[in-house]
């Protein structure tokens, strides 16, 4: 029974102390007037009744009514119910605002916070005082409340003839029940009646409607994320301009916490005087007037709920964790039937005609239901996670956190370990966890429904009605008496407040309440009190938890079949067979990734243990200790699964005797796991462990058992320690007090007993084994930051600190032992306190405990030293034995095997990962070094994958990064240093040394690998050192020179080019190649070059003499032989002889300027410069640009003899000032006479660019004008012109025709015709710089628009870098123009590389497996972006060719991108650079003699390894596979050479690659080979004379697919989408290592198949081939090298000299051409038909002729783009045929009147070819393919455009055999088709079937 109401208090208007304009609440009377004992009167009510502050008001407002919430210090609530209404102020009240009326009136007129209502004003400068009746009292009845105090105002105001004292006396006397759903009725004496019900469970909350309004005012999604906010402890505001609204949102919102209560900061309605408690750091439930928004706009940390406008903020600080799926949605759609049950029905066709609704006070608990529903799923099975550590004389009980979150399966969710974490749950524990107490619906429902709730999981019908049962419970509990609610309480009439002006409230006497309440207390105390006695029972504990979402666990779902293999293994060990263990012990460990494998093996163990002790031999002890140690390395901190702890009694009791009275056990084996040094991973063992002998304590002696057994048996057992527990609390209060404190001391001593038990058992497991050095610095992180880690769980941080410490070795190296054990004490110590002050233990015991500990510790540390030095005398475990590497001849091992434990990496293949396989990693052997590698080999670590051997290897140059790591061996799962090597070969090491190797092996291992890798000097790579045997760094041995050799030559060669080298050098501070002499130290920045220069320059090594030198005779000589000229030669670019005598035919030269490399030195010798330059105009020209690059011809185009050149950037005084210069009148203008040297040079400069372009034949007179910009966006396939891309027409006739004869004839490489118009912008300049569309080209610095392309083409395109153009005013006399593009550096390249590296060999496995991580991280890397940019531009580069301008790249300093972008552009324009020679001729051309540097690059020396490795030549090698890849027909060599090429780059293995340009070449005598010194059987140094010999010897470098088509440019796809990742830098072969050194990779001959001597069937030659292990290619050739093998075996079988693969192969192809013959109708051996797509040839690029003149427009060749390209055209009849019809049809289905074959002449200076011609009098034409099954077209012929077909004449060529009458010859409008057919008649037939033919139309 309670008091109704404690105190009433009257509040009134009072004037502020400090005489401020507001005022201040006073309290004018309280009754009683002397407190209550048991209920002090609350303080502060005055702020509360008014909580905006008092203020007058200049109208009589309507009373106002609600109910604020107090808190007192013992967290106790009082309900303040406030009726609030207004008086006229008396004078003194006024006086006080006399001075701030006007202010108090505006304010009003604003709106301020006095709220005006339909007020009626009384005399003009009346104000009106708010007065306020407070009722107080700790019950929760508001109506009552409302109904009393209105009572009251209603006397009042209406002037009833009824003592206020009495009703207020009657008030405070009223008595009435808590709970037990009876009910009262009571009057206060004023004729009134009221009906109070109390609710029946005093546990659940009252909410009356409050929760249904909630979720009305701010929706589903809302209120959930305010539920788990309040429940994760967040702070929530709630602003609403209405108190009641603000009270009951709190009140909605503490009933859906329910079971939890809210233990913070509770205040419904904050006063304004209050609003810095906003700023409080602790939680909270705050309620505050709309009013005050403004002053929680700042608060950053709180959840602002706005009931009135519907809306949740969230901050951004602030992160909510979300219910556990699947219960957020469930939650969240059973939500939605209930507040709208017609959104089910809304799809309905036919819908119900009414659904009925619940009323408001229904659906609240309707909702309340769903809520009491969530907690019960999420908290299922709490009480079996209860630890009871004490029962009498209090209960004490602690909840196991790790194991529920454990079972749940919810380890990681964020929201339930929140939950578990904060004050509700603790305090749900203490207040729930109790075995023996009055029970309620929440565990009922807990207990018993849980399995229904799951049931009816899927079915929303079932779970509404469930939801409607609870919902009938909950109502009932608020409303006992549903029948009977007869009130009837008098109220004041309408608008009663405004009609007359009452007298004011009157004082009351205080003396008669006082008096009445006395005499009721009397009364009381005389009445017997009425206590109805709870019901308590035993609370039941429900069925045991289940996971809340069924999740698979993924790879290692345990099947029975693992937990066999794990139980045989431990019955072999026990049973002492080891060989059987060692085979299943792989396959063990990896099924102890599962967490069922884990317990089983925990349970396994326990068997064999007897009477607490276990002794086993070594290996037993051995094999124990690895399974145990695999077990733990996948625990948790919080051991979620309880593996540490099953596991825990077993590691004190396995053990091996050492020697005599010296025993290890395991727990010195099993130290190195995070999970010991975890606090609550101890208290949960110490708590179970005293439940378990605790309720030992009370059951009957008959069903007590050995105590070790306990922890099986009582799951058997029927009566848990609860129910032990339940039973004990029941029987308590009638034992005797002699019983009652013998068993409190029974149990105080069980606790103090078990916490000395775990002061032990902690000591075994902190101590390391090794106390002199603490290996255990992962116990500083964990036990030194425990002081500051509170009860909560390890933070990440912490956890994280864990991980990391063991990596940084910071100072515990030389730690103390003393320093260790202390750590132990103190970790220990703290322990000790915290239980036992939790758990009861008296003062003494706790202080003898601290005496024990370091006692104990001290003890354990000295048992340690005995075991550890014994433990050191163990024989060694049998290793096995090494593998040695196979050597290349000349290459030497410098250190040898060192053993180590080769890990796996991120790479799953090699370690049997997703794609299954075996596990090949992680392999024990050794690692090798030699003087060109870093090799391991050794055998998989798993017995099970059998004795395969593992080869991983890479060149030391490759090396690119080494770092030190510390891992676990994967054998004993001990820490260990290890190294992790990464090669630019795409290879990485990473391993761990094996304990036997002490860390001087290792660091000597990586001095001498770093060493190798930089060496002082070139001479010191093992190109050089190969072969002679002198060690790195001393000086080669010198061979007696006989005459002048080439080496002398090449020494004067140098002197003379030092001593021509010319002011410039000295001057320009920028990269020069430095001299031998400085190769050791980095290029000297600020002093002058070192190379002692002569004054003026020799005049005669400028201009080529006719008197030459006999020795620049003879360099001359070699200079010719060089692949450069060579190629200048075929390209017709001049011969040296015509450039001496300076021949004026032709256009351009062979200049020797540059022979003694004194113009520049990163240029060849030999130059092709216009024939009108002077040699000695050169020298100045070349000061323009950087490193002296100026621009030279490396290419002519044999079509459209434009011609492509190449040069470095420009300095900015070149042609950028140049074009700046705005008053140039003319090209050329006249040198005033003080203009300065800079400005001659640039003029020269023009000159030069001038003779350039009068050299091109087309653009010697200006008429053939064309476009660029209708180019660009025809390029892109968007067929409307952009409007920035304009398409101009061409206004000379003449030049119609001549577009028509340059037309490309290329193909497009790619399938989708609609690929192109990706990532390409809308022209050229931003196309170039490889911006999208999106962007506008004005805004990122393309061009202006004006002059950027003008209307005609010009004859020279410049394409520069952006940023040194900028600003460039292109000027309308120019007969070139200059292209901006963006280009990356090379520092971007090896960024980008470096991440490539990483994603494509990855350290370590991806946190999400599957290919999205690989894709995301080679997307980072932007390398496939690099390679799109440079197809981009060097396709444009093409085109601009192609269509007859030259093009000077000319970006970077020229070696760089340039060299990349000039060979892509030959390599598609020139099918010759596709071939095998002619490849060869261009990377000697371009790469090396043009001076890309190698060295410097590749990083060969000491000196380079600042600058890293960057990859440019392998990133040109990857754009030409991009390439090779889309027309795989037309390149003669193999994808696998452009990867040997891209390994041995990088190797070092051959002198090719080393250096940075020829001079230095020569100055080393490598570039020419003296030729007295014939070379014996000494290693090849050359990589091209590597690839000949082997090339002999196997088609490995040939494609067989090669069939090239004649004039053809190619023009590849560009876009990311179009581009694949190379398999360079993802496939690996571990039997072997790379494939690339032929003599290693060449396994073992495999023996014949024969019979085998027991006279047994041959064995069968198939074999298992493995992904990663196996060479595919090796194991599976492709059948043309299957069958070139077959023919060599047959050959030296039958005893004939083997032919070479070359020649056979030749043989068979030219037969297959001429196997097609008319008569034969026999379909000819299929063996060249390439399986590429067909279409693929016809996708091609025409310039298109335009119904109006003409415009240069590409277009696809595909039927995509047939609609929009023009159809008059000739090609688009080609085009339609070839597609239209043939596309999806064979050749055979055709319309075919005639066909047969013909030989065809090609076009001019092409050879004969035979092709299968087909004469089609439907469509009228005459097509011709490869052979007679090719479906695709390669040309037609118009009949339309015949002109005549007459007889024809053998040209050259021709074939040979064939009658002369056999030619005839077919002209058309455009040119003359030379045929000839097979013989004389069937040329007859030919020459009819087409006249006819062409009579008919």
């Amino acid at each position: 029974m309670a008091r109704l109401a404690d105190y009433f208090v009257l509040v009134a208007f009072g004037p502020h102390p400090r005489g401020s304009g507001e005022g201040q609440g006073q309290i004018l009377q309280r009754f009683p007037e002397k407190d209550w004992e048991d209920n002090p009167f609350p303080q502060g009510i005055e702020l509360f009744c008014q909580p905006s502050g008092w203020q007058l008001c200049p109208e009589r407002n309507p009373p106002t009514f609600f109910v604020a919430v107090l808190t007192d210090i013992n967290s106790e609530r009082h309900y303040c119910a406030c009726l609030t209404f207004w008086e006229p102020a008396e004078p003194t009240q006024e006086a006080v605002c006399t001075e701030d009326a006007p202010e108090r009136e505006e304010e009003v007129d604003e709106g301020g916070p006095v709220r005006l209502s339909p007020a009626a004003p009384g005399p003009p400068g009346q104000l009106f005082a708010p007065k306020t009746l407070v009722l107080v009292s700790r019950l929760d009845h508001a109506e009552v409340f409302r109904n009393s105090l209105g009572l009251i105002y209603t006397i009042h105001v209406e002037g009833l003839n009824v003592g206020l004292e009495n009703v207020i006396g009657n008030l405070l006397t009223c008595i009435i029940p808590l709970a037990g759903g009876s009910q009262r009725t009571i009057s206060l004496g004023a004729g009134d009646r009221q009906v109070i019900q109390t609710p029946l469970a005093d546990s659940l909350p009252i909410s009356r409607c409050s929760v249904a309004l909630l979720f009305r005012q701010l929706g589903i999604t809302n209120v959930l994320s305010l539920f788990c906010a309040a429940l994760t402890e967040h702070k929530v505001l709630f602003l609403s301009r209405s108190y009641q609204r603000l009270s009951d949102a709190c009140r909605g919102l503490l009933a859906l916490l329910f079971p939890l209560r809210y233990s913070f900061t509770y205040v419904p309605i904050l006063p304004a005087q209050l609003l810095e408690v906003l700023s409080t750091p602790t939680p909270f439930i705050i309620g505050v007037n709309a009013a005050f928004q403004a002053e929680t706009q700042e608060l950053l940390d709180v959840i602002i709920a706005d009931l009135d406008g519907g809306t949740v903020t969230v901050p951004e600080c602030v992160h909510i964790p979300s219910l556990p799926e699947p219960l957020q949605s469930q939650t969240h759609s059973v939500l939605s039937m209930v507040l709208d049950p017609d959104l089910e029905l809304a799809d309905l066709a036919f819908p119900p005609p009414t659904t009925s609704t619940s009323s408001l006070k229904m659906q609240d608990k309707e909702l309340r239901a769903v809520f009491l529903r969530l907690f019960a799923q999420l908290l299922q099975g709490y009480r079996w996670c209860l630890h009871m550590v004490r029962i009498h004389p209090e209960p004490v009980i602690r909840f196991h956190k790790a194991a529920f979150l454990g079972q749940r399966g919810l380890v990681e969710d964020d929201f339930l370990m929140k939950v578990l974490e904060g004050m509700a749950f603790a305090g749900f524990v203490s207040e729930r966890g109790v075995p023996y107490r009055p029970t309620d619906l929440f565990d009922e429902l807990v207990a018993h429904e849980v399995a229904r709730m799951r049931a009816d999981e899927n079915h929303p019908q079932r779970v509404l009605r469930h939801v409607k049962e609870l919902a009938e419970q909950l109502y009932k509990n608020e409303n006992p008496y549903p029948a009977v609610a007869m009130h009837k309480v008098q109220r004041p009439g309408e608008a009663s407040h405004l009609q007359r002006v009452p007298r004011p409230f009157p004082r009351l006497d205080e003396g008669m309440v006082q008096w009445i309440v006395d005499q009721a207390t009397a009364k009381m105390q005389g009445a017997p009190p009425a206590v109805k006695a709870e019901r308590r029972t035993t609370v039941p504990s429900g069925p045991p938890m289940t996971a809340i979402l069924e999740r698979s666990s993924g790879l290692h779902g345990n099947s029975a079949r693992r937990l066999e293999v794990v139980r045989n293994c431990i019955s072999y060990v026990f049973e002492g067979k080891m060989l059987e263990a060692k085979k299943l012990l792989p396959a063990v460990l990896r099924a102890l990734k599962g967490r069922a494998a884990r317990r089983c093996l925990a349970q396994e163990l326990h068997l064999h243990v007897q009477q607490n002790r276990a002794v086993l031999d070594h290996q037993q002890f051995d094999f124990v200790v690895r399974m145990m140690n695999c077990c733990l390395q996948d625990c948790t901190s919080l051991d979620e699964h309880g593996i540490a702890a099953a596991l825990l009694p077993l590691v004190t009791a396995f053990c091996r005797k050492l020697s005599p009275g010296v025993t290890q056990f395991a727990y010195s084996c099993v130290q190195e796991h995070v999970v010991w040094s975890t606090p609550q991973f101890w208290e949960a063992m110490f708590y179970g462990d005293v439940q378990t002998h605790i309720r030992a304590l009370y059951l009957e002696p008959a069903e007590d058992r050995d105590p070790s057994q306990l922890g099986e048996a009582s799951a058997q057992d029927e009566r848990s320690a609860l129910d032990v527990a339940s039973e004990q609390r029941r029987l308590w209060p009638t034992l005797s007090r002699e019983k009652q404190q013998e068993l409190v001391q029974k149990e105080e001593s069980t606790v103090f007993s078990q916490a000395i038990h775990y002061a032990n058992r902690m000591s075994y497991l902190l101590l390391p084994l090794d106390s002199s050095k603490s290996r255990l610095l992962r116990e500083r992180a964990g036990l030194g930051d425990l002081e500051s880690a509170s009860n909560s769980l390890v933070t990440n941080s912490m956890a994280g600190s864990v991980a990391e410490s063991y990596d940084t070795e910071s100072g515990f190296e030389d730690a103390e032992t003393c320093d260790v054990a202390g750590a132990v004490v103190r970790f220990i110590n703290r322990f000790v306190d915290k239980v036992c002050t939790e758990s009861g233990v008296t003062s003494d015991h706790l202080k003898g405990l601290h005496v024990m500990v370091p006692d104990i510790v001290q003890m354990h540390i000295e048992t340690l030293e005995a075991v550890h030095r014994e433990s050191k005398r163990l024989p060694p475990i049998q290793k096995p034995k090494l593998l040695r590497p196979r050597l290349l001849p000349g290459e030497e091992c410098v250190l040898d095997g060192l053993r180590v434990y080769l890990l796996p990496d991120g790479r799953e293949e090699g370690a049997g990962g997703s794609g299954g396989g075996p596990a090949l990693l992680p392999a024990e052997g050794a690692i090798f070094l030699t003087t060109y590698r870093v090799i391991f080999t050794g055998m998989p670590a798993d017995p099970l994958v059998g004795e395969q051997v593992v080869v991983r290897s890479f060149p030391v140059a490759a090396l690119t990064k080494e770092k030190r790591i510390s891992v676990q061996t994967p054998v004993d799962q001990l820490l260990q240093d290890g190294l992790q090597l990464r090669s630019c070969t795409f290879q990485l090491l990473k391993m761990a040394f094996d304990e036997e190797v002490g860390s001087d092996s290792a660091e000597l291992f990586r001095k001498q690998l770093h060493k190798l890798r930089y060496p002082p000097d070139v001479r010191g790579t093992f190109a050089f050192a190969l072969g002679s045997a002198h060690t790195p760094g001393r000086p080669a041995r010198t061979t007696k020179d006989k005459g002048p050799s080439f080496r002398t030559l090449s020494r004067n060669l140098v002197k003379n080019a030092k001593k021509t080298i010319g002011r410039q050098y000295i001057t320009r501070k920028k990269y020069n190649p430095p001299s031998w002499e400085h190769r050791g130290q980095p290029p000297p920045e600020d002093q002058e070059d070192e190379i002692s220069v002569s004054e003026e320059l020799e005049p005669s090594t400028l201009t080529p003499s006719s008197a030459l030198k006999p020795s620049d005779r003879m360099t001359m000589n070699s200079l010719v032989e060089r692949a450069c000229c060579r190629d200048y030669q075929r390209l017709g670019l001049g011969t040296l002889s015509s450039s001496l005598s300076r021949a004026k035919s032709e256009p351009f030269r062979i200049s020797p300027v540059n022979r003694m490399y004194a113009i520049c030195r990163s240029y060849p010798g030999l130059l092709i410069v216009p024939q009108s330059v002077q040699d000695n105009a050169l020298q100045r020209v070349s000061r323009c640009y950087r490193q002296n690059r100026f621009p030279v011809v490396c290419w002519r185009s044999g079509r459209s003899k434009a011609v492509l050149l190449r040069s470095g950037g420009l300095h900015s005084k070149g042609v950028v000032g140049l074009f700046k210069a705005q008053n140039a009148p003319s090209p050329a203008p006249a040198l005033p006479l003080g203009q300065s040297q800079a400005d001659s040079s640039s003029l020269e400069q023009e000159k030069y660019l001038q003779a350039v372009v009068s050299s091109m034949p087309r653009y010697a007179d200006a008429s053939g004008r064309n476009t660029l910009s209708g180019f660009s966006s025809a390029h892109m396939g968007s067929h409307v012109p952009s409007p920035r891309a304009r398409v101009t027409t061409l206004s000379n006739p003449m030049a119609a025709s001549a577009s028509r004869r340059t037309a490309p004839r290329g193909k497009w490489g790619s399938v989708r015709a609609s690929g192109r118009s990706g990532g390409l912008g809308a022209d050229v300049g931003s196309r170039l710089a490889g911006r999208d569309m999106l962007s506008s080209p004005q805004a990122n610095g393309a061009p202006p628009d004006p002059g950027f392309l003008r209307p005609h083409r010009a004859a020279l395109y410049i394409i520069g870098d952006k940023a040194q153009l900028k600003g460039v005013r292109p000027d309308p006399l120019q007969q070139w123009e200059l292209v901006p593009i963006e280009v990356f550096e090379a520092r971007q390249v090896k960024a980008s590389f470096k991440k490539l590296l990483k994603a494509c060999v990855p350290g370590c496995p991806a946190a999400e497996p599957g290919p999205a991580s690989f894709l995301r991280s080679l997307e980072d890397s932007e390398w496939l972006i690099q390679i799109h940019k440079l197809l981009q531009v060097s396709v444009l580069v093409v085109e601009l060719l192609d269509s007859g301008s030259s093009v000077l790249v000319s970006l970077e300093d020229g070696w760089d991108i340039t060299t990349q972008v000039v060979s892509l552009v030959q390599l598609l324009s020139d099918p010759f650079y596709r071939t095998l020679e002619g490849f060869r001729l261009l990377v000697e051309k371009e790469w090396l003699s043009f001076g890309h540097r190698f060295s410097h690059r590749g990083a060969h020396t000491l000196a380079g390894q600042s600058s890293g490795f960057t990859p440019v030549f392998l990133q040109f090698l990857d754009c030409v596979h991009q390439v090779h890849l889309q027309f795989p027909m037309e390149f003669e060599f193999s994808p696998f050479y452009l990867k040997f090429l891209g390994y041995h780059h990088a190797s070092c293995r051959f002198q090719t690659f080393l250096l940075d340009s020829d001079y230095e070449r020569i100055e080393l005598g490598l570039l020419y080979e003296e030729k007295g010194e014939r070379r014996g059987q000494q290693a090849c140094r050359s990589l091209w004379e590597y690839v000949d010999r082997l090339s002999k010897r196997t088609p490995m470098f040939y494609n067989y697919m090669y069939a090239p088509e004649d004039t053809e440019v190619l023009r590849p796809y560009s876009n990311v989408s179009n581009l694949k990742v190379w398999d360079f830098y993802t496939e690996e072969t571990l039997a072997e290592g790379p494939p690339y050194d032929w003599e290693l990779a060449q396994g073992p001959p495999e023996p014949p198949e024969e019979e085998r001597p027991d006279g047994g069937a041959p064995q069968s030659r198939r074999r298992v081939v493995w992904p990663c292990y196996d060479s595919r290619p090796r194991a599976q050739p492709d059948a043309i090298s299957r069958l070139l093998e077959e023919l060599q075996r047959l050959e030296t079988e039958l005893g004939r000299p083997p032919e070479r693969w070359k020649d056979t192969w030749d043989r068979v192809k030219a037969a297959q051409r001429l196997e097609g013959r008319p008569d034969g109708r026999g379909i000819p051996s299929s063996l060249l038909v390439s399986s590429v797509p067909h279409h693929r040839r016809s996708l091609g690029v025409y310039l298109q002729e335009g119904p109006v003149g003409s415009t240069l427009s590409l277009s696809l060749d595909s039927d995509q783009s047939s609609s929009s390209t023009a159809s008059g055209s000739r090609q688009a009849a080609r085009r339609s045929t070839s597609t239209l019809y043939s596309q999806f049809q064979t050749a055979e289905s055709e319309n075919r009147s005639y066909e047969g074959t013909l030989y065809k002449k090609g076009a001019f200076m092409k050879p004969w070819k035979a092709r299968w011609f087909v004469l089609d009098k439907t469509k009228h034409q005459l097509r011709y393919y490869d052979h007679r099954v090719d479906t695709e077209c390669k040309g037609v012929i118009d009949l339309a455009e015949v002109e005549a077909v007459a007889p024809g004449t053998p040209t050259m060529g021709a074939p040979k055999t064939v009658d002369e009458k056999a030619f005839f010859d077919v002209k058309t409008t455009r040119r003359v088709y030379n045929f000839c057919a097979q013989d004389v008649p069937s040329a007859q037939q030919w020459v009819d079937q087409i006249q006819s033919c062409l009579s008919d139309a």
